[in-house]
């Protein structure tokens, strides 16, 4: 009898047997004067089959049956094809009844076999056969094996219903097929073959063991269903990748040496297996890599052996201590992964409202150049036809940006961000940010501040604020900003200095202006800039600046008011005091080389000082300035020559009265002193009544 368990197929699971075996070869009948008299040849197989050590296929079932029998075989051919008949006498079949090895036979086919229906066992194992036939009438048969013939499919077992170990091992089959009805199969073996594809294997719940070692294998992937696999074997294949794995329950050592693995992430399914117990990846490139131990014990913390070593409470101690700092490394990236796209959020928001601005902007410019152009002219005709604007699409095209510009404005409208060295703005709310209180330290390292999507405008009154809180800063950025005009970059003046300047083309058209480097040149030159655009600033570009807007600053300050030149004068007289008095007291060689900075600070050409930008809101707001303290004074003079007039005719009036008055006053005045006694007594009694 075969044992219930198989602990290997390496070696074979029946004891020591001898089979006296008689095999004759039988054709079609013929007739009697051509008959061919066969003989019935008889021969002796003395086979010893060794028994079951070792684990089962731990060795991919590559070796040979052991112990070579002697064999004695006397064969009378035949002018017919036939199969040859297998025919053992009642003292074998009672001796070893359950039990058949026919090995290196040298068989191309498989040998009718009748009387046998009893037998569990059959070997056929070094031999050549092309097909699985004949066989079908062993319904009891359990071990099965067909190593090295040379078989190209699976076929001919569909009545084996009992069959539970079935070995086609080094065959040149190409396809898992044919395996429908044999659903109480425990082990199956199809190592050294041509196989490309895992498939028609889902039905074997009951199947333990497979291997598929040394085949064609690219990919390991529909396992679902076989849920009692405890041993899975895909040595020397070219497997790149690994998937349902986890969906095996009872899966317990798993087999990938030699194949062509390169990351875990391809077999990242492996970590959500709970029953796994033993892996090998050697002869991989994963295996080459310095963090390969440490990554697959730290993904999967269930493992006992890797690539058949035992794996030590220390080396799972480092393995765990490394998944924490992996773990926190993940979620630091994950964090700054969610930064960035917030970030990149953030700035096509910004980006598209900055787009909506701009186009409410150019809508409303163009509506007011139509109406100062044509107040009340009819519609234009071109070509005889007429083209008129609606005011309804007009209206309705405003009210949907409108809308559109409320609904962004309730999402993130503007980032601040410091990166390294670098302050970056978006959006008009950011500038609110130069309120904050920013550290020493963080504040120091700024040394250079973009601004993109926001109108310069804006920018220039925050300047002072950027002066006194980053005070390192050395180089401006400016991107969709509105640079519209030369004036602008006046603006730039009451910075404590400039290095380097870049104007992106993009959203400032003031670029497109031939001269506008030279105008920086000029107007700025206080600060000796390095760099513009990335441009290194040469000395002779200094001097064509001078060139050409040394005059225009000569007739700005020709041209000013005599209390505003005063005024500007006043300020540079400042500068250049609180310059001596910081100096006052330093050694001369700190003095030159602090000779620069001077300049920057000081040097401002008085001529240059004149030229300055006042925005567009700030102009507005003078003007309604100067509106209301002309209306202030036009109300305070009209009261005061209403009060002078009011005066004038009091005292006109009074001239014209007083004669008469005076007149009054004396005589009133000489009837009450008339009695001297009776006007002192009237006196004395207004005392005492004023007491």
């Amino acid at each position: 009898m075969i044992p219930g368990k198989y602990r290997s197929v390496s070696g074979r699971a029946t004891n020591n047997v001898n089979c006296g075996l008689h095999l004759v070869i039988q054709t079609s009948s013929l007739p009697e004067k051509n008959k061919v008299r066969f003989k019935q040849v008889e021969f002796k197989l003395n086979k010893e089959t060794p028994s079951f050590p070792g684990r089962l296929l731990q060795h991919d079932l590559e070796r040979n049956y052991s112990s070579r029998q002697g064999d004695h075989i006397n064969l009378v051919s035949s002018s017919m094809p036939s199969f040859p008949i297998l025919q053992r006498s009642s003292e074998e079949k009672i001796l070893y009844s359950d039990r058949l090895t026919l090995e290196r036979q040298k068989l191309t086919v498989c040998p009718i076999i009748d009387g046998e229906e009893h037998l569990r066992l059959l070997n056929f194992q070094h031999n050549f056969i092309t097909r699985i036939q004949n066989i079908s009438n062993l319904q009891r048969l359990i071990f099965l094996d067909l190593y090295d013939n040379q078989i190209e499919e699976i076929s001919g077992l569909s009545t084996l219903r009992s069959l539970r170990v079935l070995l086609l091992g080094k065959n040149r089959i190409k396809k898992i097929s044919n395996l429908e009805n044999l659903k109480s199969l425990d082990v199956l073996d199809l190592h050294g073959n041509q196989i490309t594809k895992i498939e028609n294997v889902n039905h074997l719940c009951d199947l333990r063991v497979l291997n598929l070692a040394r085949n064609l294998l690219s990919h390991v992937d529909n396992l679902n269903g076989l849920d009692s696999l405890t041993e899975l074997n895909l040595r020397h294949n070219q497997i790149t990748f690994v998937r349902d794995v986890d969906n095996l329950p009872c899966l317990q050592r798993l087999f990938l040496s030699f194949n062509n693995i390169s990351s875990f992430d391809n077999v990242s399914c492996l970590a959500d297996s709970a029953s796994l117990s033993d892996i090998t990846f050697d002869g991989n490139p994963i295996a080459q890599e310095s963090w390969y131990k440490h990554t697959v014990l730290q993904n999967m913390m269930q493992l006992r052996q890797l690539d058949m070593k035992r794996i030590t409470e220390e080396e799972r101690r480092m393995a765990s201590i490394l998944a924490k700092k992996e773990e926190e490394k993940k979620r630091e990236s994950h964090k700054q992964s969610l930064l960035k796209e917030k970030k990149r959020l953030t700035i096509n928001n910004v980006a598209r409202k900055w787009d909506l601005q701009q186009r409410v902007a150019n809508i409303a410019t163009t509506q007011d150049r139509k109406d100062s152009d044509s107040p009340s002219q009819d519609p234009c005709q071109i070509d005889g036809s007429t083209i008129s604007a609606s005011p309804e699409e007009t209206g309705s095209l405003d009210a949907g940006l409108t809308s559109a510009l409320q609904g962004l404005a309730v999402i993130d409208s503007h980032l601040v961000e410091v990166d390294g060295d670098t302050l970056s703005l978006y959006g008009s709310g950011a500038l609110e940010s130069l309120d904050r209180n920013w550290s020493a330290q963080t504040a120091g390292m700024v040394t250079t501040v973009s601004f993109t999507f926001i109108e310069f405008d804006e920018i220039v009154q925050v300047l002072p604020k950027l002066k006194i809180k980053f005070p390192n800063s050395l180089h401006l950025k400016f991107k969709e900003t509105n640079l519209v005009m030369l004036q602008q970059f006046n603006a730039l003046a009451q910075l404590r200095r400039i290095d380097q300047l870049t104007i992106d083309p993009q959203g400032n058209p003031v670029v497109n202006f031939t001269l506008w480097k030279y105008y920086v040149l000029f107007r700025l030159s206080h600060f000796s800039m390095q760099k513009i655009n990335g441009t290194e600033v040469t000395q002779n570009d200094m001097i064509m600046a001078e060139r050409l807007f040394g005059i225009l600053a000569h007739v700005a300050s020709s041209e000013l008011p005599q209390y505003r030149l005063i005024s500007i004068l006043g300020d540079a007289r400042k500068k250049q005091f609180r310059y001596l008095l910081e100096t006052k007291g330093k050694k001369p060689g700190i003095v030159n080389e602090e000779n620069n900075d001077s300049k920057r600070l000081v040097g401002e050409n008085t001529n240059r000082a004149t030229l300055n930008y006042t925005t567009r809101d700030f102009y507005n707001e003078k003007l309604e300035e100067i509106k209301e303290k002309k209306k202030f004074c036009k109300m305070y003079i009209e009261d005061l020559v209403k009060e002078a007039t009011e005066i004038n005719m009091k005292n006109e009036a009074l001239q014209k009265l007083w004669p008469q008055m005076f007149i009054e006053l004396v005589r009133d005045a000489v009837i009450e002193i008339r009695n001297k006694n009776s006007y002192m007594k009237l006196c004395l009694q207004q005392i005492t009544d004023q007491k």
